[in-house]
């Protein structure tokens, strides 16, 4: 079967924010095929390294094949959220002179039926990045009480149907466990009174369950305050999100890291006191039409900056 073509969202301006020092030491966060980690280590010289974490086992055999080529570069099956430790593990903790993480679900896992993300082609109904630990979506949504699926897709799918769509799983699963991507898309289409135009009805549950299924958003806020303790003073974090959950909570963290220690208004306090840990770097950045119109997944790809101070 012929690999997906895959491309890396907005990988010049990621690579041009993140690589400030060709001798540094790189984390890429989300590894995937490897065209950032690629791109980053074309920017390094003999001493710089590059670590790259991936939870996906197929992102793992990609990033092994790239170890053999490049001795500067080493790969961890492992969620970006065990930076922290990993960094620690290899000694270079506060060492670190950039962090990338390329969030949300990689072309390939999208594309190929069998990893059951997506609901436009059939497949077995798994969703996990990591398909070696866990729980498959099939298994969640097959066993989840109704409150806590409504509770999923609304929070993580900010879908406002959600308790409509909890009912109709439940109702279904009595009669016939879900196996299938398609199975399911059917029902949650069904249950969706009013579908928006040019998005399939079943958008926002299916990304609610893909996130709960794989941990996606306590894996970031864990990530990125571990970040804050790798880092070396003018170490860069660089972080594309795809969604505004995501994007939401990386805005967030950068805004109070920026902002520093929050103390009553017209108390005095010194600069030293504000506790500063960052520094935000330019607007945010959006996808040119141009790879937009060569990679249409790109259109919602938002990338914001950050320097560690």
């Amino acid at each position: 079967m012929s690999q997906p073509e895959h491309f890396s969202v907005l990988l010049r301006e990621s690579v041009d924010a993140l690589v400030q020092d060709a001798s540094g030491f790189y984390i890429d966060g989300t590894f995937g095929r490897g065209g950032h980690s690629r791109a980053v280590l074309q920017r390094l010289n003999a001493e710089g390294r590059l670590l790259g974490f991936d939870k996906d086992p197929l992102a793992i055999a990609a990033g092994e094949k790239l170890e053999q080529e490049d001795q500067r570069f080493s790969i961890v099956h492992d969620s970006f959220a065990a930076l922290a430790d990993i960094a620690a593990q290899r000694e270079v903790a506060g060492r670190v002179a950039g962090i990338l993480l390329d969030l949300g679900v990689s072309s390939p896992q999208l594309d190929q039926a069998e990893r059951g993300f997506s609901f436009m082609q059939d497949g077995p109904l798994d969703m996990r990045m990591d398909t070696s630990r866990g729980i498959s979506a099939a298994q969640w949504v097959n066993s989840a009480s109704e409150e806590e699926i409504a509770r999923v897709l609304f929070e993580y799918g900010e879908e406002k149907f959600s308790r409509r769509m909890a009912r109709a799983i439940v109702a279904h699963r009595r009669e016939s466990p879900f196996t299938r991507t398609r199975q399911l898309a059917e029902v949650i289409a069904a249950a969706n009174p009013k579908w928006e135009r040019d998005k399939h009805p079943a958008t926002r549950a299916f990304q609610a369950i893909r996130i709960e299924i794989n941990n996606e958003l306590k894996d970031l806020e864990q990530a990125l305050h571990a970040a804050m303790a790798v880092l070396q003073p003018g170490g860069r974090l660089v972080v594309i999100s795809f969604h505004s959950l995501e994007d939401r909570i990386v805005k967030r963290f950068m805004k109070q890291e920026a902002r520093g220690q929050i103390f009553p208004k017209g108390l005095p306090v010194t600069a030293d006191q504000l506790q500063h840990r960052l520094r935000i770097i330019g607007k945010t950045v959006r996808a040119s039409e141009e790879e937009v119109q060569q990679n249409i997944r790109s259109r919602s790809a938002i990338m914001r900056v950050a320097e560690k101070i």
